[in-house]
């Protein structure tokens, strides 16, 4: 097509003039010589320059570009714009620089420039301007309170900086289109040049170069001028993302569109490509995180439904026990055996329910973070011995060989929580018996294989069975709540699956693990590891307390209790034991009582949590804040239904001696008393 003669286009051309007369952004033409005299300026630059008439613009700025910009960044811009032009003669050069304005203003201006050099007409600069200084300072802001025609407007000013990577002018009604800044991609069609190019040639060759075959169909489509003008007589720009092939590889792009001529008759046009690869893949990433959450949280709801199926059927199962033979003992109270063999049964399935709600408790505990570890001094030969103790009766019954070896401990000493290691190692144990045939044998067997730098050594603890085994696929749900293998359903072993869970959760809270090995029909062994801290000393731990026999005699107790069946019951089984009982139903009663009665009237109070007035807590703090020293420092034992960890520490920092929990438990409550009773007060 031979080099455009910028002077013909301007002096013939009059619907291209009248298009960059209508640009929302400033535009000009200068010569590329040492007047740098410009040629052509469209009016929203002389808005800019706050100029009425071209000729108060060119009496502002000498009619040339070294008039245009401020004398002070003068030298800088021309600078850069050379070294851009040496360094890339095909794109757009960039600079920004301050102006004055008629009115004495200094503002912001963002100069995207082109050199083009002509045989026929010589070097010239054409350059988009726009006005930046509230966008350098506040763009962002700035952007979200414009209205909807400028934003349309400034997509066109913004096509033209690095957010698009090529931008070309399309008139519909004579098939061209004119680059105004060329990608690696658009070069190729251009032949690296700024000339004009049948559009409908161009957009066939793109889009069979580039665009990826599956969407190919889709950007004809959407770029046909039929297409164009339907589209654009409703909105003033739209929009298709495609994918294009680059090394082998998938990119994501954006194809824009934008009327920027009359809305009556849709021929001049803005095409812009850019880059949406970075969002594109962010929002798949998204997607991905999205469609994992959800899948979350349907196993969630599934694990939620299972988990009450399971608890309905393990609280019903003894819930339907104790009914069922209390029913029968109603009709059976003419036969002393049948009677005691039924209330037999429903102590058992009581004991079966309190197991499974002590369990879910404390695996609540464990979820909620309501459980701290201790560090306190430990005999695991202690430990381990009074385990075996507590199990051997239980294993006997069911003639299984229960044997016990720690002789190959040697550093038995050690800091870690003796509580919780012990529960650890009674579920797992308890729960090897269980599961172990009349006949067959259990070992409990803690060694020492490995001591560690500073102090620690690796305990291993084995606890080894020929029970009934697991099976393989089932191993992996082992630890899983309520989750139990089918064939001990079906055996009728009773067992809630909620001990191993507990007990593989406190593992993982003190730091160690634990490994299965079963095979079924032939047993399991299931070995716990956890490092502890060896002690310097051998330190003598202290054996439980036992119940000390006493006779209470005239020793009274101050029962606090708000719920009338629960006084009953414990006021029986206080005066079973020889204690006189007074009662009183909230903590403000339990005071006026105290303030009323000598000094020494109570040996001890008994006292609920959540009552009404004032609860147990309040309570003891009131009581711990009395002026008399014989009624402030009055033993206290809390005996609630509160169970979480959180509820015991704040009984003991109310002031109170002890927390047990309900149902009473009467060998425990003995025990605690005759702990916290001064021998002189047992009598």
């Amino acid at each position: 097509m031979g080099d455009i003669n910028i002077d013909r286009i301007l002096i013939e051309n009059n619907e291209l003039i009248h298009f960059m007369d209508e640009m929302p952004g400033g535009f000009f033409i200068y010569r590329a010589n040492d007047t740098e005299e410009i040629i052509y300026a469209n009016k929203a630059l002389l808005r800019i320059f706050q100029c009425d008439t071209l000729e108060d613009f060119q009496a502002l700025t000498g009619n040339s570009f070294k008039g245009l910009v401020y004398p002070e960044d003068l030298d800088a811009v021309e600078q850069s714009i050379q070294e851009q032009i040496a360094n890339s003669k095909y794109d757009l050069d960039y600079v920004e620089y301050r102006i004055l304005r008629k009115d004495g203003q200094i503002r912001w201006i963002e100069d995207y420039g082109h050199f083009i050099h002509s045989e026929s007409s010589g070097d010239f600069f054409y350059v988009f301007v726009g006005d930046a200084t509230e966008k350098k300072n506040r763009l962002l802001a700035e952007k979200a309170s414009i209205n909807q025609e400028y934003l349309r407007r400034l997509e066109v000013i913004e096509g033209l900086s690095v957010n698009y990577e090529s931008i070309l002018y399309i008139d519909l009604d004579t098939n061209q289109a004119l680059p105004y800044r060329l990608s690696c991609r658009t070069r190729k069609q251009f032949q690296q040049r700024f000339q004009v190019r049948e559009f409908l040639w161009f957009n066939t060759d793109y889009t069979n170069t580039w665009v990826h075959p599956d969407d190919r169909e889709m950007i004809f489509q959407m770029t046909s001028p039929e297409y164009i003008r339907e589209k654009l007589s409703s909105c003033k720009t739209y929009y298709a993302n495609y994918r294009v092939c680059c090394n082998e590889k998938i990119q994501y792009m954006q194809l824009r569109i934008v009327n920027v001529g009359s809305t009556d008759h849709i021929s001049q046009i803005v095409l812009g490509h850019r880059s949406v690869d970075e969002e594109i893949q962010r929002e798949m990433e998204q997607k991905q995180i999205l469609e994992k959450a959800l899948g979350n949280a349907n196993l969630a709801i599934v694990a939620k439904n299972s988990f009450l199926a399971n608890m309905s059927h393990d609280m019903r199962t003894p819930l339907n026990a104790i009914f069922g033979y209390t029913n029968l003992a109603q009709k059976s109270s003419q036969d002393p055996y049948l009677l005691q063999e039924y209330l037999s049964k429903i102590e058992t399935a009581g004991k079966q329910l309190l197991d499974l709600i002590n369990k879910v408790l404390e695996l609540s505990w464990l979820e909620s973070n309501d459980v701290e570890l201790a560090h306190s001094p430990c005999s695991l030969f202690d430990l381990t011995k009074e385990l075996h103790r507590y199990l051997a009766p239980s294993a006997a019954s069911k003639n299984i060989t229960f044997s016990l070896r720690a002789d190959m401990l040697k550093h038995p000493e050690v800091y870690t929580d003796p509580d919780k290691l012990r529960q650890i190692l009674l579920y797992i144990t308890s729960n090897a018996i269980t599961y172990t045939n009349p006949g067959g044998s259990v070992t409990l067997t803690a060694s020492e294989p490995e001591v560690l730098p500073n102090g620690y050594a690796l305990y291993q603890f084995e606890i080894k069975d020929t029970g009934i085994g697991i099976k393989e696929d089932f191993l992996t749900h082992i630890f899983e709540p309520f989750e139990r293998e089918k064939n001990t359903t079906l055996s009728g072993i009773h067992g809630t699956g909620l001990g191993l869970t507990i007990a593989k959760n406190l593992v993982d809270m003190m730091g160690g693990s634990i490994k299965i090995d079963s095979a079924v029909h032939k047993g399991s062994t299931f070995t716990v590891s956890i490092t502890m801290q060896v002690q310097d000393t051998a330190v003598k731990i202290p054996q439980a307390a036992h119940a000390v026999p006493f006779c209470p005699g005239n020793q009274k107790i101050l029962l606090v209790e708000d719920n009338e069946i629960n006084l009953e019951i414990e006021s029986e089984i206080l005066q079973a034991q020889g204690f006189q009982v007074d009662t009183a139903v909230n903590g403000g009663i339990a005071l006026e009582m105290l303030s009323n009665v000598p000094p020494d009237e109570y040996t001890l109070i008994l006292m609920d949590i959540q009552m009404p007035v004032m609860n147990g807590w309040q309570t003891a703090a009131a009581i711990r804040a009395l002026e008399d020293p014989v009624l402030s420092q009055i033993p206290i034992i809390a005996l609630s239904a509160n169970a979480f960890e959180s509820d015991k520490r704040s009984s003991l920092e109310s002031g109170m001696n002890a927390h047990l929990t309900k149902p009473i438990n009467t060998v425990q409550l003995l025990e605690t008393i005759s702990h916290i009773l001064k021998p002189s007060k047992i009598g």
